[in-house]
C-alpha cells in the first residue's frame, strides 16, 4: 500500500483537500476543530485506481514542523498544496526542503482555492512553483489547480494521483521490519497499541518484535491497516499494532518497533550532509543542531569531517552527528537538521555509518571509505565498514544492522569481499576483521611478547590475559585465542598452558642471578621438608620478591626445585623423597591421611597439606574425602 503525504503552508487547504478526495476528516483533535488548523498528524485512505493508498495529513504551521517531520518519513508520493490567493509562503519553502532532503521524488503540486482568483493569478502561482522546485527532487512534478469548494479540477487530480501511483515503486527497502512509532496509547482490555508507517520488511501476527531504544521484546497480538484486521503488514503500509508483554509509559514518538534481530542503537554516526539555502550562513564544526530521524527528535552536535572548518549553504559534505541519547539508525536512512531553536530547517542528509568512531581531522582515506560504505554494492560496503569499525572484529549481527541488510545477505557480502578474515575460520565464523587488521594484531602480539622478554628475561613468558589487555584494540577472548592459535600453528609463538613465549626464548641465569639461585637452592635443601617460604627467602637473601620469583622459576624449569604452593618451594631431592614416602605408604596401606604424612615427614600440618595437594595436582594421588589414594 503506497503512502501519500500532504505538505504545504498553514491554511493552504491540505485537510480540506483530503476531505474532498476521501470524504474523511483528518482533524481528530478537539483543539484542531475549535481552531480550524491541523496541529498533529491525521490519517485517511484513498481508493485509487491501482490500490488503496494511505494518507498522512501533516500540519502546516511553523510551530508544528516537528509533527510534520514525524509524518513525512516513509512517504511515497506527496500532495503539495499552494493556495492560489497566497502563493508560495515560508512553510511552502521549508516543506519542500524537507521533502527534497528525505528523497521524495513523486508528487503533485496542488494549487488550491482557485475559486478565489482569476486565471492569471493561477498561472503566476504555477510559475512560482516551477521556479521554487528547480534543483530539487520534485522538479518538474505535475501541477493541478483545484477548488474543494466547487469541485473544479478534482477529477483531473484523481487521474494524476492514479498516474503517479501506477509508476512501479522499484525494489523493496532493504533489511528487516522497522516501523517508527508516531502514536502510542493503551486500550483497556487490550493493552499497548502503537501506530506508524512501516518503512521496511514485514511483520505478522504472533511474531516477536523489539522496541528501540530500550530493547524490550513484545509479541504482536494483532495488526490493523486502516481499520481492517490483517495477518501480515508490509513496508509502505500504515499499521496499528497491538503489543502483548510490554508495559512502557514513555512509549511513543522516537521509538521504533522492529524485527528482533535488530538490537543496537547509536549515539554517533557518520553522514553525508546537504545544507539548504535556508541555512543562510555556514554551519561551523561542533554546531548544535536539532536532529530528526523517523519520528525521533534529538538535539545533537555536528562535526565537520575533513579539512573544512564549516559546511556552506548549497553544498554537501561529510559530517559526524553526535547525540546525547541513542537512536536507531541504519545505512541509507534519511534525516533532517533544523537549527537548535527549531526556527528553520537548515539541511539534512543520509546516514552512512551508524556505528561510527571518533575521527582524527587528518585521517587518511576517510572520505573514500565513507563513499564506498555509502555506495550500493554490499561487498564494497562490508569491507569499508570493517575498515572504519573501532573494534578489531565485528560480528555478523553488527555488520548486517550497520549495512541495513538481512544476515544472510551480509554473510554473502562478507564472504565475497576481498581482504576479509573470518574468525576463527570460514566454516563457522563468529566475527570478521580485515587482513590488514589481522596482521596488525599479530605484529602487536609478537612485539608485546618480545618486549616482555626484554623486560623480564627470567620469566618463562607472558600470561595471555595480560597480553590481551595491553593491546591497542578491545579484542574478545575467543577472538584473541584464535590469533594466538594461528601464531602457534605458524611456529611464531609457543604456548604452554596460559603462557606464551617466542620460540627462541630461553630462560638462563646471569652470573649474579646464578649465584643467588645457588644460595636459594642450598637454603631450600637445608630446610628439607620444612623449607622457608617466599617471604622468609626474601629476608634471608635480602632480595626483592619479583627477582626471587624469577630465579625460582628458572630453577624449577631446570628441575632443581619444585613449586609446592603459591609461595612454597622444595629442593628437588626433598620433593622426590617426600613423594616416595607417599607412594610407599599408599602401596603398603592403600591410602594415607594428612596426619599420617605429617608424622612421617616430621613437619607441621601446613607443610603436609601443601605437599599432598601438590601430589593431587601432579597426578600422584587422588583425594577421596580426607584420605589420598594413588592415582591409577
Amino acid at each position: 500500500m503506497p503512502i501519500i503525504g500532504t505538505a504545504g503552508h498553514i491554511d493552504h487547504g491540505k485537510t480540506s483537500l483530503v476531505r474532498a478526495l476521501t470524504g474523511q476528516d483528518t482533524d481528530r483533535l478537539k483543539e484542531e476543530k475549535e481552531r480550524g488548523i491541523s496541529i498533529d498528524l491525521g490519517f485517511a485512505y484513498l481508493d485509487a485506481a491501482e490500490a488503496r493508498a494511505g494518507i498522512v495529513d501533516v500540519p502546516g504551521h511553523e510551530r508544528f514542523i516537528r509533527n510534520m517531520l514525524a509524518g513525512a518519513h516513509g512517504v511515497d508520493c506527496v500532495l503539495f498544496t499552494v493556495a492560489a490567493d497566497d502563493g508560495v509562503m515560508p512553510q511552502t519553502e521549508e516543506h519542500l526542503d524537507i521533502l527534497h532532503l528525505l528523497g521524495v521524488r513523486r508528487g503533485i503540486f496542488v494549487i488550491t482555492k482557485i475559486d478565489l482568483v482569476d486565471a492569471a493569478r493561477v498561472a503566476a502561482v504555477r510559475e512560482e512553483i516551477e521556479i521554487l522546485t528547480l534543483d530539487t527532487t520534485l522538479e518538474s512534478a505535475p501541477i493541478a489547480p483545484v477548488s474543494t469548494v466547487t469541485g473544479e479540477g478534482l477529477d483531473v487530480l484523481r487521474r494524476e494521483i492514479d498516474a503517479q501511483l501506477s509508476v512501479p515503486p522499484g525494489p523493496p527497502p532493504p533489511g528487516y521490519f522497522r516501523m517508527p512509532v508516531d502514536r502510542a496509547f493503551v486500550i483497556r482490555g487490550h493493552g499497548v497499541v502503537v501506530t506508524g508507517t512501516a518503512i521496511a520488511g514485514t511483520v505478522s501476527e504472533g511474531e516477536v518484535i523489539r522496541v528501540l531504544p530500550g530493547g524490550e521484546q513484545a509479541r504482536v497480538r494483532g495488526l490493523e491497516s486502516h481499520g481492517a484486521a490483517v495477518a501480515t503488514a508490509v513496508h509502505g503500509q500504515r499499521v496499528a499494532m497491538n503489543l502483548a508483554g510490554i508495559d512502557r509509559e514513555d512509549l511513543g514518538r522516537g521509538h521504533v518497533v522492529c524485527h528482533e534481530r535488530i538490537a543496537r542503537v547509536t549515539d554517533r554516526l557518520d553522514a553525508r550532509v546537504e545544507l539548504r539555502p535556508a541555512a543562510r550562513r555556514p554551519l561551523p564544526s561542533h554546531s548544535r543542531v536539532r536532529f530528526h530521524l523517523g519520528t525521533a527528535e534529538v538535539i545533537g552536535k555536528l562535526i565537520v569531517l575533513g579539512p573544512e572548518a564549516a559546511l556552506e549553504p548549497r553544498t554537501t559534505g561529510w559530517a559526524q552527528i553526535v547525540l546525547p541519547e541513542p537512536v536507531l539508525a541504519m545505512r541509507g536512512d534519511r534525516f533532517i537538521l533544523r537549527d537548535e531553536t527549531a526556527r528553520w530547517t537548515i539541511g539534512g542528509g543520509e546516514v552512512v555509518n551508524p556505528f561510527a568512531s571518533r575521527h582524527r581531522r587528518s585521517e587518511a582515506g576517510l572520505a573514500e571509505r565513507l563513499e564506498a560504505l555509502r555506495g550500493g554494492d554490499p561487498t564494497a560496503a562490508a569491507r569499508a565498514f570493517l575498515d572504519l569499525a573501532p573494534e578489531f572484529a565485528s560480528d555478523l549481527e553488527t555488520v548486517a544492522q550497520a549495512l541495513n541488510l538481512r544476515e544472510d545477505e551480509a554473510r554473502a557480502a562478507l564472504a565475497s569481499a576481498p581482504g576479509i578474515v573470518p574468525i576463527p575460520d570460514g566454516s563457522s565464523p563468529e566475527a570478521y576483521t580485515t587482513a590488514d587488521l589481522s596482521r596488525q594484531l599479530e605484529d602487536a602480539v609478537l612485539a608485546a611478547v618480545a618486549a616482555a622478554h626484554r623486560e623480564q628475561p627470567l620469566a618463562p613468558g607472558v600470561e595471555m590475559e595480560s597480553l590481551r589487555s595491553g593491546l591497542p584494540w578491545a579484542v574478545a577472548p575467543r577472538i584473541f585465542r584464535s590469533c594466538i592459535d594461528r601464531l602457534v600453528a605458524a611456529r611464531r609463538l609457543v604456548r604452554e598452558e596460559s603462557v606464551v613465549r617466542s620460540p627462541d626464548h630461553r630462560v638462563s641465569l646471569g652470573a649474579d642471578a646464578r649465584a643467588l639461585g645457588d644460595r636459594v637452592e642450598r637454603l631450600l635443601a637445608d630446610g628439607r621438608f620444612t623449607p622457608p617460604d617466599l617471604r622468609q627467602l626474601e629476608d634471608a637473601m635480602r632480595a626483592g620478591r619479583d627477582r626471587l620469583a624469577d630465579v625460582l622459576g628458572v630453577l624449577e624449569k631446570e628441575g632443581r626445585v619444585a613449586r609446592i604452593g603459591p609461595d612454597l618451594w622444595y629442593a628437588r631431592a626433598a620433593a622426590d623423597e617426600a613423594k616416595a614416602i607417599v607412594v610407599e605408604h599408599c602401596q603398603r596401606h592403600g591410602d594415607i591421611t594428612a596426619a599420617t604424612f605429617r608424622d612421617r615427614i616430621g613437619a607441621s600440618r601446613k607443610f603436609a597439606i601443601a605437599f599432598l595437594d601438590w601430589c593431587d595436582r601432579t597426578g600422584v594421588t587422588v583425594r577421596v574425602g580426607d584420605i589420598r589414594k594413588l592415582r591409577h
